[in-house]
């Protein structure tokens, strides 16, 4: 095929390969590049069997319209990628009408967010199971060492009593701190769910006020609302906590933008239409953003931000997050993350009336 023919190709938002009869790549559009994320001149170097780690599935399609046993083929694929994460595509294998092979893959983002979504409920029951072990595991010993601890104090000798006192108080205060994060780790399953009518800006303003209140110079937080977002019911306190934990978590990674006066939190809503949560499909859901221009969520543990006891700052209890996500979920909604250099996005989606 002459290539001004293909020219147009380059216009579409889906990916096209087009392979000559021996099955190796003779043509790649822009999208295909983006998507394959390599240059025509490397893609030419493979065969459809070799392009995927998995693409004996694709070569299989590749044949049946070599041999035109159909007008095309559909079928919806997992291509799998050597290092990276799988493809999920809906493929369109047809043949033209000088011996080629037409490929167009359609990246199949319904798919991939139902999958992701999926893992993030897992995660969650994942990480109920632990706190419930955790605290079985740590709770009934840590009284009997705090007792122990304090009875052994009763015991010590007048002479040496403020010499030894030190060493028994220092195990009493270990063992109150151990409870304390226990009971932290227990809260959001514990705490009764209050339902009332919620404006979720009016939530965002409070959070807004309060880190402001602690961060008064250097950051700056913008407001972009859609003001046609209605009241929903929900418990307003937990919604508080949720967009706090987020947006203080921000606030500590952006140190060293308010030391330099340019540090941005962004308070986004939109109206998010057609929405399938936790494989339950709403006509309108909330779409909140709360975006931050900070160094970003290191790469070691950007997959596991929303597990308890996880966290990018020393000193940080790794517990935000997770009691953010547990709320969400108590909402029927989910929350999802983006996050590179100079940019963290974190989404909540909760269904609307």
């Amino acid at each position: 095929m002459k290539p001004e023919a293909l020219a147009g190709l380059d216009l579409l938002a889906s990916a096209v390969l087009i392979a000559n009869a021996a099955g190796r790549i003779d043509y790649a559009n822009a999208a295909a590049e983006n998507l394959l994320d390599s240059s025509l001149k490397a893609l030419s170097q493979k065969t459809i069997a070799t392009l995927f780690a998995n693409g004996d599935e694709l070569a299989a399609l590749y044949e049946q319209a070599k041999a035109h046993k159909y007008a095309d083929m559909r079928q919806d694929l997992s291509l799998e990628r050597a290092g990276r994460e799988s493809l999920h595509v809906h493929c369109i294998v047809s043949a033209l009408d000088d011996g080629a092979i037409l490929i167009e893959l359609r990246e199949n983002v319904q798919q991939l967010k139902l999958d992701r979504e999926e893992r993030i409920l897992d995660q969650s029951q994942a990480n109920k199971e632990l706190i419930r072990n955790l605290a079985h595991e740590i709770k009934n010993p840590l009284g009997g060492i705090r007792g122990a601890a304090q009875l052994l104090e009763l015991e010590l000798p007048p002479l040496h009593l403020a010499e030894l006192r030190e060493y028994t108080q220092v195990i009493i205060k270990e063992a109150d701190r151990l409870q304390t994060l226990v009971d932290r780790l227990l809260a959001p399953h514990r705490r009764p769910h209050i339902v009332g009518d919620v404006n979720i800006h009016e939530v965002l303003e409070r959070v807004r006020s309060l880190i402001l209140a602690e961060f008064p110079t250097g950051l700056a937080i913008r407001r972009d609302y859609d003001a046609s977002i209605p009241e929903f019911r929900g418990d307003k306190e937990q919604l508080i906590q949720t967009v706090l934990n987020i947006a203080h978590n921000a606030a500590q990674a952006l140190q060293g933008r308010i030391a330099l006066g340019d540090a941005e939190i962004v308070f986004k809503t939109r109206v998010a239409r057609q929405v399938t949560l936790a494989k339950v499909r709403y006509a309108l859901a909330l779409d909140l953003h709360i975006i931050d221009n900070g160094p970003g969520i290191a790469p070691q543990i950007r997959d596991r931000i929303f597990y308890p006891l996880v966290s990018g700052r020393d000193g940080g209890s790794g517990l935000g997050l997770t009691l953010a996500q547990t709320f969400v979920q108590q909402h029927m909604g989910v929350i999802e993350c983006e996050s590179r250099p100079g940019l963290t996005d974190f989404r909540i989606l909760l269904p609307l009336p």
